[in-house]
């Protein structure tokens, strides 16, 4: 199956909308980072705009990400994935899907306690479910406040206040999963006990 450049281009607005959402940026906010119009962002993740090289450098810099990850080039045959972590805020995120929209996984490395950049509850639509794969986590959904260590895994709605961060004087790294509004982590348990 031979990849157009239409087919590529098409994919560009979700992609754009898929990493301005995992950030939690507005488009007034991007529009700052940028130099674009807000209007003209809106139009990209719509895909009422064809984009140019001029207007993708400034957001695969902004997201953290290389061009070739906004418009999906095609693969060259090489079956490896070279991950490319992002820094924002105190942490490393590494982005473990490449498709537009739907649910995307990161890894998600937290600092030790008192190093992050933020420790103010935030809000943004989605929904979140993440699982502790080393290290201990602190958990704050709304008035709550939750401790999470290896193996241990948590599930929320992202328009809850929330804060997650490490506890103590190591780092805590942990599998996350992030989708859209109405978008969650369906787990069904095996009919059959795995050992």
């Amino acid at each position: 199956m031979t990849v157009t450049a239409e087919d590529v281009l098409a994919g560009v607005g979700p992609r754009l909308r898929a990493l301005r959402r995992a950030r939690a940026v507005t488009l007034a906010g991007l529009a700052a980072e940028t130099g674009l119009t807000s209007s003209t962002l809106s139009r990209l993740e719509n895909g009422k705009l064809r984009p140019t090289l001029e207007q993708l450098l400034p957001l695969a810099r902004a997201h953290g990400v290389p061009l070739d990850d906004l418009v999906a080039a095609p693969p060259t045959g090489d079956p490896r994935i070279h991950l490319r972590p992002i820094r924002r805020f105190g942490l490393t995120i590494v982005p473990l899907t490449r498709r537009p929209g739907g649910v995307q996984a990161y890894k998600v490395i937290y600092p030790p306690a008192g190093k992050s950049t933020t420790n103010k509850l935030q809000t943004h639509d989605g929904y979140e479910w993440f699982y502790v794969l080393n290290g201990q986590v602190r958990f704050v959904l709304g008035d709550q406040e939750f401790r999470l260590g290896p193996g241990e895994a948590a599930e929320f709605d992202t328009r809850t206040p929330h804060l997650i961060g490490s506890v103590g004087a190591q780092p805590a790294e942990t599998l996350t999963l992030f989708g859209p509004q109405g978008e969650r982590a369906h787990l069904s348990p095996s009919s059959t006990p795995t050992h």
